[in-house]
């Protein structure tokens, strides 16, 4: 039984990769961060030899420490790490009086440095396994695309998160490790984030926001992280619809 790691499992996205590696056979250790929501909990009742929830705070060294130790104590070897864990910010910094500094750092601790940490503490349980490291990023952080004109601190971390991969690709992929860097799409997501929390609505003025559902790019996402390619000497950001 092949064995993942997946960060920010607690809802949405993260829930639903969680999901869809157990319908596959594989033994996930789920990082969870919101103690009180119980989607993760409910998950591992219907598969309970195959889920163990991991409390992680991907923006905390410590906490990452933890984590590993916590799986290394219950498995020897982990296949693939999953790093979907993410932090917004600030959505609104459109003119420059209304900047918001104090919010920048967060997105880059989570989506950026948050990613190095795992990559850094899982390392030693990944030398003996598939050796895949996938990251869930953003067409908001590729420049070459760039449409936004608002000042960003989720686009700026993206952008970031994608420097970092690339640097660890050029080390670890070498060494035969394999990445996959993917991009979701423009997911229709749910803030909950405390138990008996109603689910806010997906729509606005009567509209759906977002174009895809959560188990919709999730059930992209796995066959993209799973299958192997002829090209594993090549780092491509790729879309829930398999274009790059």
């Amino acid at each position: 039984m092949k064995t993942v790691v997946i960060t920010g499992a607690d809802r949405n996205i993260g829930l639903e990769i969680t999901r869809e590696f157990l319908k596959r056979g594989w033994r996930v250790f789920a990082g969870r961060y919101l103690m009180d929501l119980p989607l993760l909990p409910e998950l591992q009742e219907q598969y309970p030899d195959q889920l163990s929830l991991v409390p992680l705070d991907v923006s905390d060294e410590e906490s990452v420490r933890k984590a590993a130790g916590i799986v290394a104590q219950e498995t020897g070897r982990v296949d693939m790490m999953v790093h979907n864990a993410a932090g917004f910010g600030d959505h609104s910094a459109g003119a420059a009086k209304s900047i918001d500094f104090s919010t920048f750092m967060a997105p880059y601790n989570i989506n950026c440095l948050g990613a190095i940490r795992m990559v850094h503490c899982f390392l030693p349980l990944m030398e003996e396994g598939m050796k895949r490291l996938c990251f869930v990023s953003s067409e908001a952080g590729a420049v070459s695309v760039a449409h936004r004109d608002e000042i960003s601190s989720y686009c700026m971390s993206k952008t970031a998160l994608n420097m970092a991969v690339r640097l660890m690709f050029n080390k670890l992929q070498p060494m035969g490790y394999s990445f996959r860097l993917y991009h979701p799409g423009w997911v229709r997501s749910a803030k909950i984030e405390h138990a008996g929390e109603k689910a806010p609505s997906f729509e606005v003025d009567g509209k759906l926001i977002g174009k895809f559902w959560p188990w919709e790019t999730a059930a992209a996402a796995v066959p993209q992280f799973i299958e192997d390619r002829d090209w594993e000497d090549r780092l491509v950001l790729i879309d829930n619809e398999g274009a790059a």
